[in-house]
């Protein structure tokens, strides 16, 4: 049931209806429900593991919290690790099994099979649980944020189930922390035409983003991606330039759906990207993309390792083991893990050139302030990320190898003799999909200053319904649909 589907539509309109017909202190029962509901129309035998997840944390926060209590300090400590150990050891090794297991285990049988070992490690054959690492996350979040007394453990079980569980965030986060969504909880959610409106507009906002533009600009990323050997040049700078701004625009609808969705129930979420294709350095797009889970390494895996309080190597290897796990959590495929590392080597080295980039900039005299060093600083940022992406799409190694050496091929012709149009999209397509991307940087510029819906709410009601009711035609016009009207997946709700 995905948020672009008429069956999440008809499931999220029920939903809303008799949230606010019931009591307060039945919302969040009613919600919780509805959120197993939601995770058991992917596949239900699966809601198995996400309440293990729930009970075993949920148990651990009662736990460390009831270990404070303690008197002796050192028992106290060693009793709330080890509640630490057991949701972490239960948890990682439920993710392992589904996620990494058939990948770690067909790597070690070719390790094997060179060492001349007689040793094969079975595979297991299962669908990868929907939205595994991300309720994962979040609950292991939460038992460190009791460990650390950043918030205190939640004694209803029921409240516990809706943070971890909660529908609009299952498939594709964004992560939140305990602390900000079950204090919400506890507020009266009531019927409040404006908010409702502003998270409506939100969610056609990411519908508009994800089947006008991400869904077409995948139709030619596929063609070329699916098939790496028969394209070259600028066929193949086209398909990473538009496979960058489809892995950001789908998972940005996404993201401002499941916002939208959260804020008609009452609910804040934090967003989840903040322009990061206008980041003037590899640094500060990890501060702007996909904020929650970079804020999730940050605060639980790169500050206890050092961070950046400790010597030159130590610090250049923080970064290195944060990016490369932030590539596997992506997939179990050598192709994330060298994503990962890409951006982990891209920021080692810009923080090596640092000092050579500001002797150049002073000897020749450069004025960092103005708009055309700015903008040089964007590009190089955007090549460099266009670049690392193609490992991250490609379907393998050799795949992204091949598709870089063809891209060095010099065909230029292409894009007059009308070739470009035979990747999957005619000329009328071709031109839709760059529109596309023309409205969503616009729509990012004029967003530097201020909210798009909050400057649409002060124009007339004529103009504000016009465009609320062309969107919806544009939409249904212009959106990429698969055979029989199939929708199309988000990419992040394979990971």
């Amino acid at each position: 049931m995905l948020f672009n589907s008429i069956n999440f539509l008809i499931f999220f309109s029920v939903v809303t209806v008799i949230y606010f017909l019931l009591p307060h202190k039945f919302q969040c029962i009613w919600l919780l429900i509805a959120s197993c509901v939601f995770f058991m129309s992917f596949y239900t035998k699966y809601i198995v593991l996400i309440l293990f997840a729930i009970l075993v944390t949920y148990i651990a926060g009662l736990q460390i919290d009831k270990s404070k209590k303690i008197t002796n300090y050192k028992i106290s400590v060693q009793y709330r690790k080890i509640w630490v150990f057991i949701s972490f050891f239960s948890n990682l090794g439920m993710l392992f099994l589904f996620k990494y297991y058939n990948f770690f285990s067909e790597n070690l049988s070719i390790v094997f099979i060179h060492l001349n070992f007689n040793i094969h490690l079975s595979k297991l054959s299962y669908i990868l649980p929907i939205g595994i690492s991300f309720y994962t996350f979040k609950a292991l979040s939460y038992v460190i944020d009791v460990y650390r007394d950043d918030c205190k453990a939640e004694k209803n079980i029921v409240k516990y189930a809706l943070y971890v569980s909660f529908f609009p965030q299952i498939v594709s986060g964004p992560i939140q922390r305990a602390n900000d969504f079950i204090s919400q909880i506890n507020e009266k959610h009531t019927y409040d035409y404006d908010r409702i409106k502003n998270g409506l507009v939100l969610i056609l906002w990411g519908l508009f983003q994800k089947m006008v533009v991400a869904d077409r600009l995948a139709i030619l990323v596929n063609t070329v991606f699916s098939n790496p050997s028969h394209y070259h040049g600028f066929e193949v700078i086209t398909a990473s330039i538009f496979f960058t701004f489809q892995i950001y625009i789908d998972f940005s609808a996404y993201s401002n759906m499941s916002i939208g969705i959260a804020q008609v129930l009452g609910y804040k979420v934090s967003a989840n990207f903040l322009r990061p294709y206008f980041s003037k350095s590899i640094k500060e797009f990890w501060r702007r993309w996909h904020i929650s889970l970079s804020t999730w390494f940050k605060d639980y895996l790169y500050i206890p390792l050092g961070g950046n309080r400790c010597s030159k190597f130590r610090y250049y290897f923080n970064i290195m083991v944060v990016f490369i796990l932030s590539g596997l959590w992506h997939g179990s495929a050598f192709t994330f893990i060298i994503w990962g590392a890409l951006h982990g080597i891209y920021q080692i080295i810009g923080n090596i050139l640092k000092p050579l980039k500001k002797l150049i900039v002073k000897s020749c005299n450069i004025n960092i302030n103005s708009h055309s060093y700015k903008l040089l600083k964007i590009l190089i940022t955007f090549a460099l990320v266009n670049f690392a992406w193609i490992f991250f799409r490609a379907s393998s190694f050799k795949a992204a190898v091949i598709l870089i050496k063809n891209m060095m091929y010099f065909n230029p012709q292409i894009l007059i003799n009308g070739s470009i149009f035979k990747l999957g999209l005619n000329s009328s397509d071709f031109v839709a999909a760059l529109i596309g991307i023309c409205v969503i940087i616009i729509v990012d510029i004029i967003q530097i200053s201020g909210s798009v819906r909050d400057k649409l709410s002060n124009k007339k009601l004529l103009f504000r319904w016009g465009i609320y009711i062309s969107s919806i035609v544009i939409i249904l016009i212009l959106g990429i649909y698969g055979p029989g009207y199939d929708i199309q997946q988000f990419i992040y709700s394979k990971f």
